[in-house]
């Protein structure tokens, strides 16, 4: 069978990826402020590692020719250590009155935040001229 969206599965799969990115960058976003998380401890910032296609290719049998897609691995935490913040009226300060404060710097957000969302525009724009020459080559024996 002759498929004619070829390579729609590495897009969707790249697609889906980046939305789980989106996703936690937007959790680190929203506890950036978080000093007492569920372990009592500040919140950590959070990154997504992707398998890469050169791990794919490597770890596949290669008897199918083509990669696998891309796809998230895991979803770890950052080692950093929490920033250290003087606030004596704080609940969490501790006798010397200072602060954990999330190991999440907002800028670095953003800028991931942009990079994830140009990226997944990318991926959605692979999508839309796939369709779009799929539609003229189905047109092809109308004319």
């Amino acid at each position: 069978m002759i498929q004619i969206l070829t390579g729609i599965q590495n897009t969707s799969a790249a697609l889906d990826a980046e939305r789980t990115r989106l996703e936690v960058i937007s959790q680190n976003i929203a506890n950036a402020h978080t000093t007492r998380d569920v372990d009592g401890k500040p919140y950590q910032r959070q990154v997504v590692v992707f398998q890469t296609a050169l791990q794919n290719a490597m770890n596949s049998d290669g008897a199918s020719g083509q990669l696998a897609p891309l796809q998230v691995a895991k979803i770890e935490r950052d080692q950093r250590p929490p920033i250290k913040v003087f606030d004596p009226g704080n609940p969490d300060a501790d006798g010397q009155g200072m602060v954990s404060m999330p190991n999440v710097n907002i800028q670095e957000e953003m800028a991931d935040l942009i990079s994830a969302s140009r990226t997944y525009e990318a991926n959605l724009a692979v999508v839309k001229n796939a369709r779009s020459m799929a539609m003229q080559t189905l047109s092809i024996g109308k004319h």
